[in-house]
Order: structure tokens, then C-alpha cells, then sequence
């Protein structure tokens, strides 16, 4: 299997996006019933007017639901359009070339090739059933934004996080890089929560903000 080049959905404007959590799936129309005390629900409602979000049922969104580490993958790749579009195989690529535990007929495999060939980083032996941390979900999205963005590195004083020791290292620089980019902010006492594991809603909000990020960096255009 060779691939010759890859690229990336070009950024242009947050309505030109859109994505799902896998599973049955119903279209946007009326208003979701079951966000009225969730935190960020105007982004949600957003998003759905927008048509990039569905819900449960055509009323109901689940906010409080878990996310599976395959659901959030399906969030990510969906929403930032990474597909293979842009990349030749002498022999199409299988989920199970790559990730031990991801069927090939599995309804999120597609996602996990899609990311994997367009250079998100997942580990080969992620499990996709189990719940996804907050500090997963941050740091496949930041891959997967910096990449469609096209975006520079960049050299950010660190934030101060309290719970800065329950985060696994290899995750620290996304983290801190999504809260330059107001993908996430700290709670009142300056914890991240790495842990956590996330919520269909808390994924929405992240996802939103992340948009909202491409889309002010797309009318900024390039760094001179």
C-alpha cells in the first residue's frame, strides 16, 4: 500500500462542516426538549440550526450520554471532513492494518482509516468501546484542527492546571495548545479534568469552539 500524498479538507467557514456520533441518527427540525440546563446550550442549538449536529431523535440529544472512543472519533472526523479523498492506495486500506482491536465492518471503521491517513495520531491498540477521557477527545481534536487548519506551531506560555499530574504527558501539549485556542478553559479552581470521561454535550461545545477557532484563523489568513 502506497500513498502518495495526503491533504486536508480546506477550512473555510464553519457552514461548510458537518458531523454525527454514529448510530441511528434523525435530522435537524425541531428543538432539542432535553438541553434546557446544559451548559452551552446556545452552541449546541447552533450547531443544530446549522445542520451539524443530530440528535438521539429528532427532540432529544442525550447531553448527559457518554461518548465511546469510537463515537468521539466519528465526532472528529466527521465534523473536519477528513477523508481519503486526496490519497492513492495501490490497495484500499483496512481499519485492522492498523488497530488491533477496530473490525473492518464495524460501522466507526471508516473513521479510524480516515484519521489514521491523515495523520492523527491514535494508538494502534485503542479500544473503541470504552468511554473517551476529556484528555483523549483534546488531544485527537487538536491533531485533527492543526492539520486542517493548516495551522502554525506555535509558542505559548503554559497555563497553570492544579490537576496538571493526573494528565498523561504525552497529552500535555495538546491540552495546553486547546486552551490557546479556547477549545477548553479550566473550572473555578483551575482543574482540567483530564479524566473525565465526556458527555455528547461537553464533546458538541469542544467541537463548536474548535470551529469557531478555524474559522477566526481562516479570516486572519496566513502568518507573515
Amino acid at each position: 500500500m502506497n500513498m502518495k500524498k495526503t491533504a486536508f479538507a480546506a477550512i473555510t467557514s464553519v457552514s461548510l462542516l458537518s458531523f454525527s456520533l454514529g448510530g441511528p441518527m434523525f435530522a435537524a427540525g425541531s428543538s432539542f426538549k432535553d438541553i434546557g440546563n446544559v451548559t452551552g446550550k446556545d452552541k449546541i442549538i447552533s450547531l443544530k440550526e446549522q445542520g451539524l449536529i443530530k440528535g438521539i431523535s429528532d427532540t432529544q440529544f442525550m447531553p448527559a450520554s457518554k461518548v465511546t472512543t469510537a463515537q468521539g472519533l466519528q465526532f472528529i472526523t466527521g465534523g473536519l471532513q477528513l477523508t481519503l479523498a486526496a490519497i492513492d492506495f495501490n490497495k484500499a486500506p483496512l481499519a485492522s492494518d492498523t488497530f488491533s482491536k477496530v473490525k473492518d465492518n464495524a460501522w466507526y471503521a471508516e473513521a479510524f482509516v480516515n484519521a489514521h491517513y491523515n495523520g492523527i495520531k491514535i494508538p494502534a491498540d485503542i479500544d473503541p468501546s470504552k468511554p473517551m477521557t476529556k484528555e483523549l477527545f483534546t488531544n485527537l481534536l487538536v491533531q485533527a484542527v492543526e492539520k486542517a487548519g493548516n495551522l502554525p506551531m506555535i509558542n505559548i506560555v503554559p497555563a497553570d492546571i492544579a490537576d496538571e499530574a493526573a494528565m498523561d504527558i504525552s497529552y500535555q501539549g495538546s491540552i495546553q495548545r486547546s486552551l490557546k485556542y479556547g477549545i477548553n478553559s479550566l473550572d473555578a479552581k483551575g482543574n482540567f479534568s483530564p479524566k473525565s470521561e465526556i458527555t455528547r454535550a461537553e464533546a458538541a461545545v469542544m467541537l463548536y469552539n474548535a470551529l469557531e477557532y478555524l474559522h477566526s484563523a481562516s479570516d486572519k489568513g496566513p502568518a507573515n
